[in-house]
């Protein structure tokens, strides 16, 4: 009797065996961070003077885009387009006024679909967009659609904005050229109380499937941070931009924001300035690193895909311009980085690739359905491997929204050229070599030795646009 119930019992086991065999991994969670108004004057990027040790741990885990690009470089037309994985020729956000619902009510943006697929998704400060400083610890242009909860953290920075020293007093706090030097701690401050409110979230749904955005506020302006950040960078340590004489030359008009060059900011100024921002990156930098650090506390960095990104550059004064609506490559660029299970680790990655590409990356990677119309291509065989073959180019718009004509430029990159033309090149078209010109001082466009290249990337611009 023993033999034979023996002899039922045991192929059973077997079966229990091949069924955990095959038995599916569990959902992989998604940490997606975004910071505001970042550029790539990083540490893990090779700057020499910006200290990001949290973000240079991430980069060190997985894959880091040396060259990624917004699609539009302003606030809310990026965000929509990362957010729906759709171009702003098809959102139509152009500025920081429509919300892209507007145009696509029936969009299944990012979060939403994994809403929709049984995850929890939360969102704490700046997803969307949100003005800064106006709308912080408010909803701004959120999307309810794409959320289980919300966090919208307000700090003590707040509540200290007359205290900013400000060289452009007649521009909006979000748009001009000012910095504080904080009293009291991180925690006390907008992203401080962002970390803490993401990690309580890790905490509490650390058991099921999630996606977390977790959007910080700098270094966006005010670059308001507490006083140690500006104490790692003397000021005599910070470089004024500097370009060669007659750098503007060459560049049509419509391509600078900013006139007179620098607002008028002296040399001091602009160098107070953009200490102050890189006080701002390492105050993000270490708010970054009390939520990865939580991460791993709780067990999860195995099964997290951490996606860090900013949602545009930010030019520090190079051509004499600031900020960002450009179309430089400072103003274009923006951090990139990728890593969890499955992506190669402490990997660059040289391929030119666009936010646009999150989108159908993070389906793909966690195997959910993309919906029909993503404009963007999934990233994954790059995070596999990064050397790996990758024809796409970059496109990066914007419309000079401050001149009347309304003219539209348009940008290509691809691993050595950028290619401009405003209004299709009836207002003027730039040409860079990134090979021997990274600042892009030396505008070749009208060069009849380059005509072959121009021709090459006026035809990817054209294809845009189709």
């Amino acid at each position: 009797m023993k033999r034979n119930t023996l002899l039922l019992i045991l192929p059973l086991l077997a079966l229990g065996a091949s069924v955990r065999a095959v038995s599916p991994e569990p959902k992989l969670n998604v940490l997606f961070i975004a910071a505001d108004d970042l550029n790539a004057d990083l540490g893990c990027y090779g700057h020499p003077l910006v200290k990001t040790p949290n973000l240079d741990r991430l980069a060190a885990r997985g894959v880091r885009f040396d060259r990624a690009y917004c699609q539009y470089p302003l606030c809310n037309p990026s965000r929509s387009s990362v957010m729906t994985g759709r171009r702003p020729d098809t959102t139509r956000v152009i500025n920081n006024g429509p919300h892209f619902r507007q145009v696509l009510p029936d969009a299944v943006a990012l979060p939403q679909l994994f809403r929709q697929h049984g995850y929890f998704t939360a969102r704490v400060g700046k997803m969307y967009h949100a003005g800064v400083p106006m709308e912080i610890g408010a909803d701004g242009m959120d999307d309810p659609a794409s959320w289980d909860h919300v966090v919208n953290p307000r700090g003590r920075d707040k509540d200290q904005e007359d205290a900013l020293v400000n060289f452009t007093p007649h521009r909006s706090l979000g748009s001009c050229l000012c910095y504080e030097m904080a009293d009291g701690t991180s925690e006390e401050q907008t992203d401080g109380r962002v970390a803490t409110e993401a990690i309580k979230l890790l905490e509490q749904h650390r058991d099921r499937p999630f996606f977390l955005g977790v959007g910080f506020y700098r270094p966006h302006s005010p670059h308001l941070a507490p006083r140690k950040f500006f104490e790692s960078y003397p000021l005599e340590s910070i470089p004024a931009p500097c370009g060669p004489p007659g750098d503007l030359k060459d560049i049509p008009p419509v391509a600078q924001f900013i006139t007179p060059p620098n607002w008028g900011a002296t040399e001091q100024q602009q160098r107070e300035v953009i200490r102050g921002y890189y006080a701002c990156v390492s105050f993000m930098d270490e708010q970054l690193g009390k939520v990865l650090s939580a991460l791993d506390r709780l067990k999860l960095a195995d099964t997290t895909i951490v996606v860090f990104w900013g949602d545009h550059g930010y030019l520090l004064g190079l051509h004499g311009q600031w900020m960002k609506t450009m179309l430089f490559e400072g103003a274009a660029r923006v951090p990139l980085v990728i890593a969890g299970r499955g992506v190669a680790r402490g990997k660059p990655c040289a391929r030119t690739v666009e936010l646009l590409d999150l989108y159908p990356t993070l389906v793909d990677i966690c195997g959910l359905p993309p919906p029909p119309d993503l404009e963007g291509k999934s990233l994954r065989p790059l995070l596999v491997n990064p050397e790996a073959q990758w024809a796409r180019p970059a496109f990066t718009q914007v419309v000079r929204l401050t001149d009347k004509r309304r003219p539209v430029g348009r940008s290509v990159r691809t691993e050595r050229w950028r290619y401009t033309e405003w209004q299709d090149g009836k207002l003027g078209s730039e040409l860079y070599d990134h090979d021997s010109d990274p600042n892009e001082f030396a505008n070749l466009a009208q060069d009849p030795q380059h005509a072959a290249v121009v021709a090459e990337l006026k035809a990817l611009l054209r294809r845009m646009r189709r």
